[in-house]
């Protein structure tokens, strides 16, 4: 079976079940192949329906609950998007797919490196990444019409919130340990927020300063 083969096969069985139904977002599961972002030994394991490690103790994430998070982010060709916790570049592969500006921040240097060069191979030469503390967003990129935190925080940092413009939409994991759900922040106005539980989910923490 071939790659696309493998990223079709993916679509069809594991995410329009569960409900994704955005034409954009699976034309963009089809689009980034996700071996690319794995080590040689998890190639063949690249598409299986669960999270697989990628090294410094960080994961890849099932490909459904990506799509998912993505899916409510509700993300437009206009804009601009922040990855905090982007690990090995899919899921920023995934939001150049979609908006019009990505920028990913990632705590382990090493693995923001390895991530560049990965994107740099497959022809994303416009998205920015840097290595640091992603709770604290990236202010002189913002304000963000989406932010997704590929990582588990004990609450939603203020900085991220402050960073979305008005309409934006903040995705992350709220808890610790096995307790952990997703919970969608929308910026109403300047000073309103709105907040909705979604899935109970399981991800890495959020390493801050």
């Amino acid at each position: 079976m071939s790659s696309y083969q493998r990223r079709q096969a993916m679509v069809e069985n594991q995410l329009k079940p569960r409900g994704i139904k955005d034409k954009r977002l699976m034309e963009a599961f089809l689009e980034v192949p996700r071996e690319a972002f794995v080590g040689e030994e998890l190639k063949n394991s690249a598409y299986q329906d669960r999270p697989l490690p990628i090294g410094e103790g960080q994961t890849i994430s099932q490909p459904y609950i990506v799509a998912y998070m993505l899916d409510k982010l509700e993300i437009s060709s206009e804009d601009k998007v922040l990855e905090v916790g982007s690990g090995c570049g899919y899921v920023l592969a995934l939001l150049a797919e979609l908006a019009e500006e990505v920028y990913g921040i990632e705590r382990k240097a090493a693995l923001a490196e390895r991530s560049r060069q990965t994107l740099r191979k497959l022809g994303y030469d416009d998205i920015e990444i840097r290595a640091g503390d992603g709770s604290q967003g990236w202010l002189e990129k913002a304000p963000f019409g989406g932010i997704l935190v590929s990582a588990a925080a004990a609450q939603v940092p203020e900085e991220l919130k402050q960073q979305l413009e008005i309409g934006g939409r903040l995705i992350l994991p709220l808890g610790d340990g096995y307790f952990q759900r997703l919970v969608l922040v929308t910026r109403e106005s300047r000073d309103n927020f709105s907040r909705k539980k979604l899935e109970s989910v399981r991800f890495v923490p959020l390493i801050e300063e």
